[in-house]
């Protein structure tokens, strides 16, 4: 008897190895690649940072568009008017001190 030794063939050994390769480019590419895992999750920080960043805007607005309208002809805030005078303009009133 003799005990004969086979190699697998280099056929299927090159196949087996494109397999792995393709395989590990396919899985690094769904990790790592531009419509990735990581690339997912950045995204996904990002639309959450522009979101804060808007409702922060939002009130903003809605604050100048209140100070606006007590402002406006229609609806005159005197206190809100002497404030603004005091800040732009640097205006006193006759019976207060200036401190420097």
């Amino acid at each position: 008897m003799s005990t004969s030794r086979s190699r697998p063939a280099l056929g299927a050994v090159m196949f087996l190895s494109l397999m792995f390769v393709l395989g590990m480019y396919f899985t690094f590419a769904s990790v790592q690649g531009d419509y990735g895992l990581f690339r997912r999750v950045q995204i996904e920080a990002e639309a959450e940072a522009l979101g804060a960043e808007r409702d922060a805007l939002k009130a903003e607005v809605a604050q100048l568009t209140n100070k606006t309208r007590r402002l406006s002809d229609a609806y005159l805030d005197l206190e809100l008017l002497d404030a603004q005078a005091r800040d732009v303009l640097g205006l006193v009133r006759a019976d207060e001190i200036v401190l420097h």
